[in-house]
């Protein structure tokens, strides 16, 4: 029987290409639409942990409910036993100390209020890959009196690196104290509503103008974002027991979970119409070829041939084309998704962001075996109606089709 259909699949080559074409483009179509919604996605997350969160934060208990409004009634003293007990679990690559704070700056001539971090510059310029630098440099471990500031505050107060700035806030006990800075540089961050507010000096400089010892914040930096959810995992429990909260980075961003249950509905309805039109077309192809061929199959009935043979002769035959086709789809799809990415595509700045980026067409075995399993499975599911319907033509209609 499989001899047999390849025969035929040889035999009707205008007939074969048709069909091969429709699987070809639809399984290609599946892949790249699927491979760039993945990227999307994956791009998205890498921006939002390296320029802002990390891939988790630890915290005392109650901070991420009430710590906005009372900073410094959340202060980890000596962290440095967290912070090792942390570091030593398999996966993590570093562990980041930050002070939250908020204040005012000034400029000499107006006041801005702000949100501000004291931050170990060196390892926040590692950590910090999608932060981007407008004017000047990242700050660095020898900026003892530096700042950067995002790049909205340095367009409200008209400043650019070299300029000095105060920074005024509240000391834990409620006194007012002040520090002059150096500004470094202006950074832009993924999110337009950070740089707005946002400014960083170094760490040591902000426990002195808070004065304290503590910090407020552990950011965990993973070799891998996939092992997010494993390494949550095996740290929460010891966490929570003494005290403390952990928050993966899809926790902290919102805005992520929001934005990709938007993604999925606009390009699941596009994947949806690729679909459609893969069936259609396929359907289509499969159609002319099974109704043309009803003499062909009228004749092996009349020469001996049971109808289930017929039956089961076009579901083969079927099932091969959309077998090569998936297969051919797939290669294509795998290597035109290397070039794409290999160019790049040049996208806008997502919702509420300032930067644009390059996307790519990611390559997902799964998606390539969905896509493929798509192409088999509509070519046969194509062929059942028309293989019924023929076969149950009786011998003597099927064979005045060759008149």
């Amino acid at each position: 029987m499989l001899k047999l259909a390849v025969r035929n699949i040889l035999r009707q080559k205008v007939r074969t290409g048709m069909t091969l074409s429709a699987i070809i483009f639809g399984v290609l179509g599946l892949i790249l639409s699927g491979g760039f919604i993945q990227d999307i996605f994956v791009q998205l997350g890498e921006a939002l942990i390296h320029s802002q969160s990390g891939h988790m934060q630890v915290v005392k208990a109650g901070y991420f409910t009430y710590g906005s409004r009372s900073p410094e009634k959340y202060l980890i003293e000596n962290p440095d036993g967290l912070k090792k007990r942390i570091a030593a679990q398999p996966g993590v690559d570093d562990v980041l100390l930050r002070v939250n704070f908020s204040g005012l700056l000034n400029n000499g001539r107006t006041d801005w209020p702000i949100i501000g971090e004291g931050v170990e510059p060196d390892k926040e310029q590692k950590l910090g890959s999608f932060m981007h630098i407008v004017e000047g440099r990242q700050l660095a471990d020898g900026d003892d009196f530096g700042i950067t500031l995002g790049h909205g505050v340095a367009t409200a107060l008209q400043v650019a690196p070299g300029d000095h700035i105060s920074l005024l806030l509240n000391t834990p006990e409620g006194a007012l104290n002040t520090m002059e800075f150096e500004v470094i540089g202006v950074f832009q961050s993924f999110s337009k509503d950070f740089d707005a507010r946002a400014v960083r000096i170094p760490i040591a400089a902000a426990q002195e103008l808070l004065g304290t010892s503590g910090i407020n914040t552990l950011v965990v930096s993973l070799g891998k974002t996939p092992d997010t959810d494993r390494v949550a995992a095996a740290l929460r429990p010891h966490l929570e027991r003494e005290g403390y909260e952990l928050r993966t980075w899809v926790q902290l961003n919102d805005f992520y979970e929001k934005t990709i249950d938007l993604y999925k509905q606009q390009f699941g309805f596009l994947q949806l119409i690729i679909l459609i039109m893969v069936l259609l077309s396929v359907a289509n192809s499969v159609n002319m070829s099974i109704f043309e061929r009803v003499g062909e199959f009228g004749t092996m009935m009349a020469l001996g041939d049971r109808r289930r043979d017929v039956f089961q002769l076009i579901l083969t035959e079927s099932a091969v084309i959309g077998l090569v086709g998936s297969v051919v789809g797939a290669l294509l799809g795998v290597g035109l998704a290397a070039v794409i990415s290999e160019i790049g595509i040049p996208m806008p700045p997502p919702p509420n962001a300032n930067l644009g980026y390059l996307a790519a067409i990611r390559i997902l075995p799964l998606e390539v075996l969905s896509a493929m399993l798509i192409g088999l499975i509509a070519t046969v599911c194509a062929a059942v109606l028309p293989a019924a319907r023929v076969v149950k033509i009786p011998v003597v209609d099927a064979l005045r089709q060759w008149v």
